[in-house]
């Protein structure tokens, strides 16, 4: 049975830990906050307060087959440091959850090919994917919603919807945690994938439908708006372990 370490047990976190308890795999997760200990354990995780900032790893946390990191930091200087705790553990597979954000908005379509900006994540994924004693595998997620992330409240800044010629790259928190299952159940490292609903429709559009269903009526379209945008292409990933989305028409979310 493999054993499989999740840094970040937050809103994805966490239910991706007791999916994969589920699916029999044996879960150490970790949390910053000691509050949350008993809530992981009470979920069937091995709990443990790591803080990759901190010089004090729990060793055994990192006794696993697999890193999933789940963590926002983009302290580079940290990471480096914790990586060379992962060459010295027995981790021999990580996947690393990064955002297409590293796309600068070009109004075109991007594809993993795609320019990326020089920003501390793009720096952080080659770190991960240019270390040779593991493999990675990189995830570069859209905007994550469901559940309580209701893409509604997205928009608060004076009820104005900005860039609403624009297109929505969204994945959700079902497809995620699918995505991340299926990289493990089929074996595949040492590549990188954009990950988002197949669908994009125009900013104006979604969150004028999303914004009504929490109560949010009449919202106003930026109408000096320069309306850059991308179109994120997920085909690398639904061609590499042909995944089909839960929620690929976001129009029908």
């Amino acid at each position: 049975m493999q054993t499989i370490s999740i840094l970040g047990c937050g809103w994805l976190g966490l239910p991706l830990a007791t999916t994969l308890i589920n699916k029999n795999f044996n879960v150490k997760g970790s949390t910053t906050q000691t509050n949350k200990l008993p809530i992981l354990k009470a979920a069937g995780i091995v709990p443990y307060i790591v803080n990759i900032e901190s010089k004090s790893i729990p060793t055994d946390f990192l006794n696993s087959d697999i890193l999933i990191l789940l963590i926002t930091s983009k302290n580079r200087d940290a990471f480096q440091q914790f990586i060379k705790q992962i060459e010295t553990s027995t981790i021999k597979k990580v996947i690393f959850i990064s955002s297409t954000s590293v796309y600068p908005n070009s109004n075109t379509e991007v594809t993993e090919t795609s320019e990326t900006n020089q920003s501390p994540l793009v720096a952080i994924e080659s770190l991960f994917t240019q270390n040779n004693t593991f493999k990675t595998t990189v995830i570069r997620f859209g905007g994550l919603f469901g559940y309580q992330r209701k893409p509604g409240n997205f928009i608060r800044a004076h009820n104005i919807i900005p860039n609403p010629e624009g297109y929505i790259n969204l994945i959700h928190q079902d497809d995620c945690i699918g995505i991340l299952i299926s990289i493990i159940e089929k074996d595949i490292w040492n590549e990188t994938f954009n990950a988002c609903a197949n669908s994009h429709p125009k900013r104006a559009a979604f969150y004028t439908k999303e914004m009504a269903k929490v109560g949010r009526l009449h919202p106003v379209l930026d109408p000096d708006s320069d309306n850059v945008y991308k179109i994120v292409s997920p085909e690398k990933l639904i061609s590499a372990i042909g995944y089909t989305f839960k929620y690929s028409n976001l129009m029908d979310y």
